[in-house]
């Protein structure tokens, strides 16, 4: 599974970077969420390998319907996290595929293609760049850290209530950074180069690799109320462990008020 997944990562990264650079044919989903015709081309790429070598799993990718009927066995699937950096030529963007059994992310591979990094973690084995181990930073407080996070589609007709938020983390921690790819911010958590992250509405495709790799990589994760993470959850919260307390209490502030 890992061989499988890994090499249609590969694949999927040599064919964004054909397209990288051109000018994209860019579709609208809603005002502010596009989807590009390289987006179609690596899903179909990867939902081929997929199916002819696990033919009994199923897979659930952002831009088809699910294939298959629900099985034990499940794969998730972002053909290109950071879609709207890609059609800007903003260069910051991954392809995300993830396994889960029962619901658990057991598996997952996030490829950076321009950077030639891949991320990559199975439960229980650790996370890895490159073949390399990694691990989330020692940075002790949230005032010393480091932090992304990013907005959710709806952001135009509620930044009244996201920007509170985001205020709350500015004034208490080190910086705020807001890249575009929520699987990549995982993984950087997940590398020690960031220290949290937080983001809500995002979907399983979105989350289901990275968060088993910053598991793996000795990181926290859970919900914004510090119960479990759960798999098409609203909210994703992750950390080194250190600041996790600290970035929940900031959280809890808004509980009864933005983000209810």
């Amino acid at each position: 599974m890992v061989e499988v997944a890994t090499e249609a990562a590969a694949a999927a990264g040599r064919l964004l970077v054909v397209h990288w650079g051109t000018t994209a044919k860019v579709s609208h989903k809603g005002v502010v969420d596009l989807v590009t015709e390289a987006d179609l081309e690596v899903e179909e790429l990867v939902v081929q390998m997929l199916g002819a070598a696990f033919p009994r799993h199923g897979i659930v990718a952002e831009e088809t319907r699910p294939q298959g009927a629900p099985t034990e066995y499940c794969w998730y699937v972002d053909p290109l996290d950071g879609t709207t950096n890609f059609a800007h030529h903003y260069p910051h963007f991954a392809v995300s595929i993830a396994l889960a059994y029962h619901g658990t992310p057991v598996l997952g591979i996030v490829h950076d293609p321009l950077r030639k990094e891949l991320f990559a973690a199975t439960l229980g084995d650790g996370a890895t760049l490159n073949g390399e181990r990694i691990r989330v930073s020692t940075t002790a407080t949230l005032g010393q850290g480091l932090l992304a996070t990013g907005f959710p589609y709806d952001r135009r007709e509620r930044a009244a209530a996201y920007v509170p938020i985001y205020q709350a983390f500015l004034s208490r921690s080190q910086g705020i950074r807001r890249a575009g790819s929520a699987a990549l911010d995982l993984c950087y958590v997940a590398s020690g180069r960031l220290d949290g992250f937080w983001e809500r509405s995002l979907q399983s495709w979105d989350t289901a690799a990275g968060t088993v790799i910053v598991s793996e990589a000795g990181g926290m994760i859970s919900d914004f109320s510090n119960g479990p993470f759960l798999l098409g959850g609203q909210e994703v919260l992750a950390s080194n462990g250190s600041i996790h307390l600290e970035m929940i209490n900031v959280l809890r502030e808004f509980q009864e008020g933005p983000l209810s």
